[in-house]
């Protein structure tokens, strides 16, 4: 069932690279970060979908609820100006939806899935930063607001998980498996 999931994932990705090199006429950059912010949240479901995950496709669903709930929220009632001279800045939405889906797909089915998402995640952030579409502020404040989103809803699946732990006093590994 693993192989489907990783083959689900890097078809998305193929996807998405083959996208973003058809947009060199444009701006290429920002053209990838506007087929990812589709590409990650569409890889979550689907490796949910591959592996039957029902309780996955509902935290997904309530994570992304509460996300763009948050993110839209703040982004019609704090004015703030883009760098290229447009209105609702704050925070970036294109962020959000990444790092909300990244860290779902991190936090529910391992680093081994996250990783390739937080790379497309911060990619996507980059992509709003030079394509003068935000500031890095609306970035940053969009990833926490799409990780806590994830963070709050999403448990993980039922395999062995390993986890920085950090705190004042002490720093290592816990290792946890859910049944």
């Amino acid at each position: 069932m693993r192989c489907i999931c990783g083959r689900v994932f890097m078809v998305m990705q193929l996807l998405s690279l083959l996208f973003s090199n058809a947009a060199f006429a444009s701006d290429a950059v920002e053209r990838a970060g506007d087929i990812l912010q589709v590409v990650l949240p569409a890889s979550g479901a689907g490796i949910a979908l591959a592996l039957n995950d029902r309780d996955g496709l509902t935290q997904l669903a309530k994570s992304g609820a509460l996300m763009l709930a948050l993110t839209f929220g703040m982004k019609y009632t704090i004015p703030a100006t883009r760098p290229d001279g447009g209105d609702h800045s704050f925070p970036s939405g294109h962020t959000s939806i990444t790092f909300s889906s990244a860290e779902f797909i991190r936090e529910r089915y391992g680093w081994n899935y996250g990783i390739p998402a937080y790379v497309a995640a911060s990619f996507t952030g980059y992509s709003r930063v030079e394509s003068k579409r935000h500031y890095s502020r609306d970035v940053i404040a969009g990833a926490v607001i799409g990780i806590g989103s994830s963070l709050l809803f999403t448990e993980p699946y039922k395999d062995w998980h390993i986890q920085p732990a950090v705190a004042s006093s002490f720093y290592g590994m816990t290792f946890s498996h859910v049944w």
